[in-house]
């Protein structure tokens, strides 16, 4: 087979979760150009709808529904609507995330006061892991029952983080072990699953130009310069550069791949040197 045609992903189907903005919208973007029917679903349902409507204005097969990760007789209810709408379900990215706060260091040079173990509200640990983690099992749990009965495999892609591989005294806490712990939960869910033909990976991005963090890298063109000068390759990514790698899991082009997390954060995880 050609390296191009591995690519091809037409007429497959796609449930994106976190598709309102950032990388998950990037990524129902890019099952989109490539030919995938493409359920958003995002706790802002009127984002996502907003990016279904756009993407079906531009001749692509785009629907959306209203998603809480957290709750697990939600997350059935959209797997199934996906599947009544697109008669299966192909490929599913675990991507909805959130941060809920500074770290213990300020990228001014002080620390900040509610971002320390000793004195982080417990309910921001509580709030990151019930979506950073469990939100990722639940949504990794129904594409999986949904893939297993289909019979035909499929390909599920988590986001992680570089994060989950380095300490960042601006990350937020709790942020740094739930992508750690999504990073393990693919590993094993890899080797579980191999025998269905589900394959499992995860992407972990570095800094790129999202909301996350309340969108201060759109906002504040000081923080945006002080986050360049921390990235080896000197930029914070756009999320159009994350398209390529994200077709690239969803498709057959990575069939021989499962339980890999590929890194895309311009070398941050590698060190630094400015």
């Amino acid at each position: 087979m050609k390296a191009l045609e591995q690519f091809d992903i037409s007429g497959r189907s796609a449930l994106v979760t976190g598709a309102a903005s950032g990388l998950g919208l990037a990524y129902a973007e890019a099952m989109a150009e490539a030919g995938a029917k493409v359920t958003l679903t995002d706790i802002d349902a009127e984002g996502a709808e907003r990016e279904a409507v756009r993407l079906r204005e531009l001749g692509y097969e785009a629907r959306s529904a209203r998603l809480d990760v957290r709750n697990r007789e939600e997350s059935r209810a959209v797997f199934e609507a996906h599947v009544d709408a697109y008669g299966g379900l192909d490929i599913a990215f675990a991507n909805a995330g959130i941060d809920t706060g500074p770290g213990f260091w300020n990228p001014g040079g002080y620390r900040n006061p509610d971002g320390q173990v000793d004195t982080l509200d417990p309910a921001r640990w509580d709030r990151s892991l019930s979506v950073n983690l469990t939100g990722m099992f639940n949504t990794i749990r129904e594409a999986v029952r949904i893939m297993k009965a289909a019979g035909r495999g499929g390909s599920i892609i988590a986001t992680s983080s570089n994060a989950a591989m380095i300490c960042e005294a601006i990350v937020d806490l709790p942020y740094m072990p739930a992508k750690a712990g999504v990073a393990h939960l693919v590993r094993h869910l890899a080797l579980e699953l191999a025998e269905f033909r589900i394959r499992v990976n995860a992407i972990a991005p570095g800094p790129f130009v999202t909301n996350i963090g309340g969108g201060a890298l759109k906002r504040d063109p000081a923080l945006r310069a002080k986050w360049d000068s921390q990235v080896p390759l000197g930029r914070v990514a756009e999320t159009y550069q994350i398209k390529p790698l994200a077709l690239y899991l969803a498709s057959d082009a990575s069939s021989y791949m499962t339980g890999s997390q590929l890194l895309i954060d311009g070398g941050m995880a590698q060190g630094r040197f400015r």
